[in-house]
């Protein structure tokens, strides 16, 4: 980056998880300078991984304008992400009763914080359903109250090289000049697909973990879910199976439309969406397409876009599913951080100037 012509973007990180934004926005030249989570365990991860930044271990709602400022560089071009917890605005999170969960007031803490600090730039990303909801509406309102340009658009992140059909809810505003995201260099392209993400990986049993990756590693399979697997296809449901392995629930009318549990994912297309549970065979379409187990937590970091060398885990320490499922399933896709990423570089290159 040519600092003699533009000032360097440096961005805090709130919610910032396992640092799947972090590591996509440092791949576009954004300087990371710190990353803000309530969960402990994103502290080795996100600090392992983002070069130089710092990791605090605090609740949000206990941050003041004072202890961000102090975080920026003196004369950067500041940058706040603020990509809240997405449960309650999920579409799976079925029968749940969403206006009553804590988190549904994080984003109205991320608008203090863009209110007390007025950065010049400001991003969220979340799922689409988050857009139809009061709380985004006011936030949009008060971004706008406060005179940034905003772009918000729900995206594919197919479009953006993720080998998985994910849609997400992604807003960048700023305070310096027009800002808009690009709408991806795989836009109107066939995407990636599982089988040119994960199939250099090892071949690995269910239960078991490669000797040169600790994360390479699928959960075991019960008895009878391995008899399932192996009468699984891949693309196919549970359809396929002999009658004596289907669940009861599926052999009632209300389960007879859930088949998209039980199976297994395609080499020559996108996954699905991976939710915290891709772990379970059981949850979704999370069986390896060929090998009768689960997919990786490996492979399914790599499918969430991340590197294949990113750290998890420190080395020696154990290989928790239920804690990797939410640090992986839940983060910001590090391809579309890219993206958000660029998007606030371009705007300093042509706003940012002094």
């Amino acid at each position: 980056m040519n600092h003699s012509t533009h000032r360097q973007v440096a961005a805090i990180d709130l919610f910032c998880g396992a640092g799947g934004l972090s590591c996509g926005l440092v791949t576009a030249g954004v300087d990371v300078v710190a990353g803000i989570d309530i969960d402990p365990a994103c502290g080795y991860p996100f600090e392992s991984n983002i070069p130089g930044a710092v990791f605090l271990e605090r609740d949000v709602r206990s941050l003041g304008a004072e202890e961000l400022e102090d975080l920026w560089p003196q004369g950067s071009i500041r940058a706040l992400a603020g990509c809240a917890p997405c449960q309650p605005f999920s579409p799976y999170r079925r029968g749940t009763r969403r206006l009553n969960d804590e988190r549904w007031p994080l984003l109205r803490e991320f608008t203090r914080l863009v209110r007390e600090t007025r950065p010049e730039l400001v991003t969220t990303e979340n799922v689409p359903p988050l857009a139809g909801t009061a709380v985004f509406h006011e936030f949009v309102a008060a971004l706008q109250d406060l005179g940034y340009s905003i772009d918000s658009r729900n995206r594919s992140c197919l479009d953006y090289g993720l080998p998985q059909s994910r849609r997400r809810l992604v807003l960048v505003a700023s305070l310096i000049g027009e800002i808009a995201m690009s709408d991806g260099p795989l836009a109107g392209l066939p995407p990636n697909t599982v089988g040119c993400t994960i199939s250099v990986l090892p071949p690995i049993s269910a239960g078991s973990a490669d000797e040169d990756d600790p994360l390479h590693c699928s959960r075991n399979l019960a008895p009878i879910n391995l008899r399932r697997i192996r009468a699984s296809v891949p693309g196919g449901t549970w359809l396929d199976w002999p009658e004596e392995l289907r669940s009861p629930c599926h052999r009632k009318s209300s389960g007879a439309s859930f088949k998209n549990v039980y199976a297994r994912m395609e080499w020559d297309k996108p996954s699905p969406t991976l939710t915290t549970h891709f772990h379970n065979f059981g949850t979704g379409r999370f069986g390896h397409p060929e090998q009768d187990r689960a997919i990786s937590v490996r492979e399914a970091a790599m499918l969430q876009g991340f590197p294949r060398d990113y750290r998890f885990v420190e080395p020696g320490q154990k290989v928790h599913f239920a804690t990797l499922g939410r640090l992986i399933g839940n983060a910001v896709p590090p391809p579309l951080g890219q993206a958000i990423g660029e998007s606030m570089v371009a705007q300093a290159k042509a706003g940012g100037r002094g």
